[in-house]
């Protein structure tokens, strides 16, 4: 593991969805500890987005922006929310100069599939249909997400490639859970990593599917046909048991004729990100808002 990561383990918690509300509040804590970012830089709005019920989003609009991202928190489809993802959001917003739209999507296991799915579709849908309002080219709209965001982010991708739903430009999936058997490599052997390991990883498929079988829908992994989804980046780190489904999802995609970047962070561990003082994190956190800059340029 990267030295600069492996000092901050004991400080992370246990990694536990077996109580969901007390493992929000501890989400919401760690979430706080970080440095606030620096937004002066862009317009933050608060908004409600129509449907039943209404969805939440976030705007985070830099100066200039053309482009935009339909953005999802990670949390194990049971934790986060707009507040608990403010400092990545606004760090994609000004890394990338995209209009980042956050979305509050509904919870797991009190709000189980298809809920968070079907808000982010609706998000997506909406900000198509009102792309002149916010002030952004509607074939540059791009759907992506850390960890389980990231998994809803390539299932709506998918979802809208079937329905001939608004155009997705491209995927910026960062460490995404798609696949709920956990049976490749990584997925059985990480039993103790740090913050997400295979019992973990099993409790957060459990609530979010609920007694529904999976489908691709749920669990991109499962979908067999992979052909006419957008240009993706996808991002893995070295000691998280989404790592193979990760890289297997990306070559894939590359064998069913999508473009592909795949990158592997070395020395990594699942949300080690969050450990702002490492090199390895800069560089994760700049690569993902240049991925997305030069995504939404072309």
């Amino acid at each position: 593991m990267d030295p600069e990561l492996e000092a901050f383990v004991p400080l992370f918690p246990r990694a536990d969805l077996g109580d969901p509300v007390t493992a929000r509040a501890g989400f919401a804590q760690l979430a706080t500890a970080l440095p606030a970012p620096d937004t002066s830089a862009m317009e933050v709005e608060d908004r409600t987005v129509p449907a039943d019920p209404g969805v939440p989003v976030r705007i985070y609009r830099p100066h200039l922006a053309q482009g935009a991202i339909i953005w999802m928190h990670g949390g194990g489809f049971v934790m986060g929310n707009l507040d608990t993802e403010h400092p990545w959001a606004a760090r994609l917003a000004d890394g990338s100069g995209a209009v980042v739209i956050s979305v509050g999507y509904r919870l797991a296991p009190e709000n189980p599939f298809p809920a968070a799915l079907d808000d982010v579709h609706a998000v997506l849908t909406w900000t198509a249909q009102h792309a002149a309002e916010l002030g952004i080219d509607p074939a540059r709209i791009a759907v992506g997400g850390h960890s389980a965001g990231a998994g809803l982010a390539a299932a709506v991708a998918l979802r809208t490639r079937d329905e001939q739903g608004p155009p997705i430009c491209f995927q910026l999936l960062n460490q995404p859970g798609l696949d709920d058997r956990l049976q490749t490599w990584s997925a059985r052997n990480f039993t103790d990593t740090p913050w997400m390991n295979h019992d973990k990883a099993a409790q957060l498929w459990g609530h979010y599917l609920g007694s529904t079988p999976a489908t691709p829908y749920a669990a991109p992994a499962r979908a067999t046909d992979l052909s006419g989804l957008p240009p993706a980046y996808v991002a893995t780190a070295e000691f998280c048991p989404n790592r193979d489904e990760d890289i297997d999802y990306a070559l894939r995609m590359l064998q069913a004729g999508v473009s592909v970047e795949l990158h592997q962070w070395p020395g990594t561990f699942h949300g080690s990100q969050a450990i702002l003082s490492a090199e390895v994190s800069q560089r994760q956190i700049a690569e993902l808002g240049a991925a997305l800059r030069r995504a939404l340029a072309a």
